[in-house]
């Protein structure tokens, strides 16, 4: 049993490999990685920065697919292990709620949800509105797939819901922007009583620090609950003389306020080394969409876009990860401030 109580289910079958003996850091690679190729499907040349849960005894995902004439939908993707996926050919086809067909014009960086207390998987993504924004859905059975409305006016990314509701409201991460490639670069949170109508905005965690987050950074699985806070996975950006590289760093938040960060991790806990990660269609990404958690284990698998090409998976334990966090913690100024 792991020290830092879960408040999760259990997945005694999600992938795991343990960690090797020659391994020093706080996450390792899953050996046979990228579990995702290119072309997995005739319409699909590249997927990556794809997110999934567990649905009965095997697993369902939402995967970013950008297709051949480079244009990202989401498609649906089966798997039995969490490793090996039967991706659909054919794109989630939207309808709005009152049935008509409502299909975004671009989709990407999907991640999902299943609402604690609700029958629906929630769905976020970033979607066309004018320029990029969060596009929100939602279904039971991922056969049929609703569209609600969108977050936020453009510019804006990187949406990730909490899996319960907090103080009565639904609380959603997010990145605002602005026309050009995210100068803002800070997380925020937002509160919604209905999905539809978001406010009591807040600012959660800035960018800087180190170099390895100092242009932006943005939320990447769905916060994980536990006995110390929030676990927060996210990436952190960094711009270098051949471009922005992307690693991935990790934070708690408090239960009840979780726009007051707790502790922040100082240095990254993975950052492109592999071939897989380094060289792609973009070079230098590993990217969080999503992450599994076994309650009764502590055991973690964290899905990754690899180099906008591929799908990997790295692993960690969460009484390794939250000691970690809190003794190499480093609060920023603007961390948790409220501009009210």
């Amino acid at each position: 049993m792991p020290k830092v109580k879960i408040f999760g289910e259990s997945i005694p079958n999600m992938p795991w490999e343990d960690k090797p003996a020659d391994c020093t850091e706080v996450t390792w690679r899953h050996s046979k990685n990228p579990i995702i190729k290119r072309n997995p499907t005739q319409k699909c040349s590249r997927v990556f920065n794809s997110a999934l849960v567990p649905y009965g005894d095997e697993f369902i995902g939402v995967f970013r697919a950008d297709h051949r004439d480079g244009i990202p939908q989401i498609h649906v993707g089966y798997s039995k292990n969490g490793l090996d996926w039967d991706i659909e050919n054919e794109e989630v086809r939207w309808v709005d709620e009152n049935g008509k067909p409502y299909q975004p014009e671009y989709a990407y960086d999907p991640r999902v949800v299943k609402m604690q207390g609700e029958e629906d998987y929630y769905i976020m993504w970033c979607t066309g509105f004018g320029g990029p924004t969060i596009g929100m859905g939602k279904t039971k059975d991922f056969k049929t797939f609703t569209r609600l409305e969108n977050a936020f006016i453009p510019f804006n990314r990187n949406g990730v819901l909490f899996p319960r509701k907090i103080n009565g409201n639904y609380v959603l991460l997010s990145r605002p922007s602005d026309t050009g490639h995210t100068p803002f670069g800070d997380i925020f949170l937002s509160e919604s009583p209905d999905m539809v109508y978001w406010g009591k905005h807040r600012r959660v965690m800035s960018k800087g620090g180190g170099w390895w987050q100092g242009t932006k950074i943005g939320a990447g699985p769905i916060p994980i609950e536990t006995s110390e806070g929030w676990l927060m996975i996210y990436h952190g950006v960094c711009n270098t003389c051949n471009g922005f590289v992307y690693s991935t760093g990790a934070a708690l938040l408090d239960l009840d306020k979780p726009s007051k960060v707790l502790y922040r991790c100082k240095d990254f806990i993975l950052t492109p080394e592999e071939p897989y990660e380094t060289t792609g269609f973009v070079d230098n990404v590993v990217f969080p969409c999503a992450a599994l958690c076994d309650a009764d284990t502590g055991r973690i698998a964290m899905y990754c876009g690899a180099a906008d090409t591929y799908v990997s998976v790295a692993y960690a334990q969460m009484d390794e990860l939250v000691d970690y966090i809190k003794s190499n913690s480093e609060l920023l100024h603007g961390d948790g401030f409220e501009f009210r």
